[in-house]
């Protein structure tokens, strides 16, 4: 499977949750992006299987007080097109950091 081209919002994405960001909420803070550039973008990674996800357990949520949430993790071929989004995308990696320090 060839590595796909990614828009830079969808970059943006991936790399954030490649540092180990997991859901779309923390993602929307890291990254400054809307939910409706978010949200459907993780859409299209889980689509193109470079993000897979699963729903938190409904008593954590319920524990915590607030709706469960859909956890995200990059898959290896997401590993490897965040990697080259980041060679694409130089200051990608610089922008990720910046907005979380």
């Amino acid at each position: 499977m060839s590595t796909p081209r990614l828009s830079h919002s969808a970059a943006l994405i991936l790399k954030t949750l490649s540092l180990g960001y997991c859901f779309g909420f923390d993602v929307m803070e890291v990254t400054g992006l809307p939910s409706g550039t978010v949200y459907p973008a993780l859409r299209r990674l889980e689509r193109d299987e470079l993000v897979t996800s699963k729903w938190e357990a409904e008593e954590e949520a319920a524990t915590n007080q607030r709706p469960a949430r859909r956890y995200y993790e990059v898959t290896r071929e997401g590993k490897a097109a965040a990697l080259a989004a980041t060679e694409r995308y130089p200051l990608l990696a610089r922008l990720v950091s910046e907005k979380h320090s």
